[in-house]
């Protein structure tokens, strides 16, 4: 594997002459297909289903407008994806004005970026889609995409091949098979663009998102068809019960407070929410805001507005019923959510999203909405529900009974550190470096891999902590029995910033990388999850400013010539079989790290230059919420069910 060396500082690079003629204008869809990751995030697999996503946000826009009842999205044999509504059918008249006048409104929607009928037109009053890049972004993408449009009895095709080129102009192909107007969008993903993990969709990925759709927009129905070989299902998805639904389903694998699920809805001038809300016997809150469909994982100023309300609603009661004495202090809005299970989803016509993901929600004038309304609508459901009132109480007091000990655990934890002089973990080889945005940890497994990652790393930049065994399982421990595990510890005191999503700062970890190397086996796979279990739920922050990250050592080696070559799984040795037909030695599958020396280690999985990472991050954090329950909670069954069920997609179980 050649390694580049880096020029030296006083190198030049590039030509002597710098004049207009290198200069490059982009034009059309070029920009896309030149930086992919600007529009899409990624031209891996987060990236490839974000092309469904675009077209299927528009067929929900025609949904929330009042106008589409169905959405149908079909995964075909020839590795396309159809995307079908009853909506209005985008608009196949010509443009009026400007350079592209005469034009139909269909070809400037799918060629142009930033054109589309949510700039404030009357097309939409709500939509998730607000920057008119997304179908013009697939199109761009893809190697071959067709239209077709059902408007007042006709139907109109256009094709677009290589990137976004018309095929020919609109054309009418006869009348409407249905009596209902409606789009279709099938593309076909270009395989230049996602070279590194193919353009083949993972069925599970597809129906999380589709199912959290339905749930959002109560009644609207959602098909999935797929019609690949060897994968062939249909599910339907339509909820008449809406958020409440939702609310559900997330609880479905924990113990439940109480069997009622609270909700109310209230609409306001060119706002309106809906909340949905239940406790269970859990340690962890789960609230999740949504602002016109789109997951506001950073949440914002509506998630701001109903915990506001909800410490100062709960509280009340809890003084007026007699759970909290005169003499006791109020219960912090940590007590009260530990175990919550929210939705708290809103709709109006100019959201501003800000943050680092772009999705915080930043209008103010929803705060003060969801605050009101929720003051005053969940205090009437805890008057008229006073069983189920009470047990959130006696809930909620026992959390801060908890919090005064994890409190303690904590303080516990400081001291002990304080008292060993530096604090770091004995076990901890740190990096030389104190910046943290190039500082990177390493958790091994053992202390036998720990040891040649010592030996690998560039002690500049490169930390290793050795873990032995398996940490706690955090999702069936409260904080104060975590912080007695030596290995949780350890974790803590090495990344810093605290712990608990209530105390712990991202900003303040000695690290911007921290990442997980472990066998590619069963019980590295084990301490992955557990791993990412405690990172989820007491490191939270860590996941979503991207600090966290998997390491991808290699599946396979094989000589060519005298050279060992490395692939990182399946589908790369597919790639080089197929590049190298002739290639006649045998591949090597590598069980474990330790089966490599620390020259092989640092050129597979540490050096920065050569290595694959795979990035954590939570896009949609309710149904991440509900995976980790399943998976890490008590409910044996719905884990069962769950791997029988995905069992032929557990290549992607880790995105």
């Amino acid at each position: 594997m050649a390694v580049t060396k880096a020029k030296p500082a006083s190198a030049k690079s590039g030509s002597e002459t710098y004049a207009a003629k290198d200069i490059q204008v982009l034009e059309g869809l070029d920009p896309v297909r030149k930086r992919p990751g600007m529009y899409i995030g990624s031209t891996g697999l987060n990236g490839l289903h974000h092309l469904i996503w675009e077209v299927v946000d528009n067929s929900v826009d025609e949904a929330m407008a009042g106008f589409c009842t169905r959405i149908t999205i079909t995964l075909h044999e020839d590795g396309s994806c159809e995307v079908q509504d009853n909506g209005r059918g985008i608009p196949v008249d010509p443009y009026p004005s400007g350079p592209h006048k005469g034009k139909s409104a269909l070809e400037v929607v799918l060629t142009v970026l930033h054109a589309g009928g949510k700039f404030g037109g009357e097309g939409y009053k709500v939509s998730g889609g607000l920057h008119g890049v997304g179908v013009s972004v697939v199109n761009a993408l893809s190697k071959k995409l067709i239209a077709e449009i059902d408007r007042d009895g006709t139907r109109y095709k256009q094709e677009f091949v290589d990137g976004g080129k018309p095929k020919s102009k609109i054309q009418k192909v006869g009348a409407s098979p249905s009596k209902t107007n409606g789009t279709s969008i099938t593309f076909y993903p270009d395989l230049e663009i996602f070279a590194s993990e193919g353009v083949e969709f993972v069925a599970r990925t597809v129906l999380e998102r589709l199912q959290t759709i339905a749930f959002l927009n109560r009644d609207l129905e959602v098909v999935f068809e797929d019609k690949r070989a060897g994968k062939k299902d249909k599910v339907t998805y339509q909820y008449k019960g809406g958020i409440i639904d939702f609310v559900k389903h997330l609880n479905v694998s924990r113990e439940s407070l109480f069997n009622k699920v609270a909700s109310y809805e209230a609409s306001e001038s060119d706002q309106t929410l809906e909340i949905a809300l239940q406790w269970n016997t859990g340690y962890y809150e789960g609230i999740y805001g949504y602002a016109n469909g789109i997951s506001t994982i950073e949440g914002g100023m509506h998630v701001e507005g109903f915990k506001t309300a909800l410490t100062s609603v709960v509280n009340k009661y809890a003084r007026s019923s007699g759970g909290l004495k005169e003499k006791e202090e109020n219960l912090l809005g940590e007590d009260i959510r530990e175990g919550l299970t929210a939705i708290v989803t809103v709709k109006l016509r100019e959201p501003q999203f800000e943050g680092q993901t772009k999705a915080k929600l930043g209008n103010v004038s929803i705060r003060s909405f969801v605050q009101k309304e929720t003051n005053t609508k969940l205090e009437e459901w805890m008057l008229e529900n006073p069983t189920e009132a009470n047990r959130i109480i006696k809930k909620a007091v026992a959390a801060a009974q908890a919090r005064i000990a994890a409190k303690n655990a904590r303080n516990a934890v400081r001291r002990k550190t304080a008292l060993s002089g530096a604090g770091m973990p004995d076990k901890l080889k740190d990096c030389q470096s104190g910046n943290p945005a190039e500082s990177e940890l390493f958790i091994v497994e053992g202390d036998s891999a720990g040891g040649t990652a010592v030996d690998a790393r560039d002690p500049q930049t490169q930390a290793i902590l050795p873990i032995r065994g398996k940490i706690l399982n955090v999702e069936r421990a409260r904080l104060d029995k975590m912080l007695k595990n030596t290995e949780v510890q350890a974790l803590i005191t090495a990344i810093g910033g605290g712990v608990g999503n209530d105390e712990f700062a991202a900003e303040k970890a000695r690290y911007h990388k921290v990442i997980i190397l472990a066998d590619a086996d069963v019980d590295g796979s084990h301490i992955r999850t557990l791993l990412l279990t405690f990172f989820y739920r007491q490191m939270r922050p860590m996941v979503e400013s991207g600090f966290i990250y998997i390491a991808q050592p290699p599946l396979f080696s094989t000589e060519v010539g005298k050279e060992k070559t490395y692939l990182k799984d399946e589908l790369a040795k597919e790639k080089f079989l197929v590049a190298n037909p002739n290639h006649k030695k045998d591949f090597q599958r590598l069980k474990g790290l330790g089966e490599m020396d620390w020259q092989e280690l640092r050129s597979t999985t540490m050096d920065s230059a050569t290595r694959t990472l795979l990035q954590v991050n939570v896009e949609e954090a309710a149904e991440a919420e509900n995976i980790m329950s399943v998976l890490m909670g008590d409910d044996v069954e719905s884990r069962k069910s769950f791997i029988q069920k995905n069992a032929r997609d557990v290549r992607n179980l880790d995105f």
